[in-house]
C-alpha cells in the first residue's frame, strides 16, 4: 500500500485528534469539593509540615494545600490532579502566592503518578478511592512518611491520630475529621 504525504498528515492529525478527544473525556472518580482554608490548616499541622518536607497532595484541585505548605511553612510541594483546568487553576494560586519555584503541578492519574519523593501527602477523597490507593501509597512510600486524609479513613487501617474540627462546615458533613497514618517500617525478608 503507497501513502502520499497527504494522507500521511491526514492520518497523524486524526490520531491526535483522537487522543485528544479521549484525554479531555477522561471524568474524575471524585467530584471538586474545595476543602476549606480552616481544613488546610489543620491538615498541615496534623501532619507536622516542615520545611524539609514534600507534600504532595493526590486530587489537588486548585492546588490551596501544595501553595499552603510552600506559603506558611517553606515545604516543597506538588500537585496531582487530572483535570488540566483544575492545574492551571493551582499554578495561577502559586504564583499569586509567590512561590511558583516551591511548587509544581501535574495533570496525572494518581493511581499511575510518581510519589515516592513525597515526606507528606495529603488527600481529599471518597472512601472507595482511598481504599484502592492505600497498596499504592503502602508500596511507593518511604517509611515515616506522613499520609493525611480529609472526612474518609482507609477502612481497617487504623490511624495514628484522629483530630477535629468544632467550626468546621457543620451542614455538609466535610473538612471536620481528618486521619494520619505514618507509613510503618516494611519487613525484611
Amino acid at each position: 500500500m503507497h501513502f502520499n504525504q497527504q494522507s500521511a498528515r491526514s492520518t497523524v492529525a486524526l490520531l491526535l485528534l483522537s487522543a485528544s478527544l479521549a484525554a479531555q473525556s477522561v471524568q474524575p472518580e471524585v467530584p471538586y469539593v474545595p476543602t476549606t482554608d480552616e481544613a488546610v490548616q489543620a491538615m498541615l499541622k496534623l501532619a507536622d509540615v516542615k520545611k524539609t518536607d514534600v507534600v504532595y497532595d493526590l486530587g489537588c484541585g486548585d492546588g490551596r494545600i501544595v501553595v499552603a505548605a510552600a506559603k506558611n511553612y517553606g515545604a516543597r510541594g506538588v500537585g496531582i490532579d487530572i483535570n488540566p483546568q483544575r492545574i492551571q487553576e493551582a499554578k495561577d494560586n502559586a504564583k499569586k502566592a509567590g512561590v511558583e519555584n516551591l511548587v509544581r503541578f501535574e495533570v496525572n492519574d494518581l493511581f499511575k503518578a510518581d510519589i515516592h519523593e513525597a515526606t507528606v501527602v495529603t488527600l481529599f477523597l471518597l472512601p472507595d478511592v482511598n481504599m484502592r490507593l492505600r497498596p499504592k501509597l503502602l508500596q511507593e512510600l518511604q517509611p515515616g512518611t506522613r499520609i493525611v486524609s480529609n472526612t474518609f479513613d482507609m477502612g481497617d487501617w487504623k490511624p495514628d491520630k484522629e483530630q477535629r474540627l468544632s467550626s468546621a462546615d457543620a451542614e455538609s458533613g466535610l473538612s471536620q475529621k481528618f486521619f494520619l497514618w505514618i507509613v510503618p517500617r516494611r519487613d525484611r525478608k
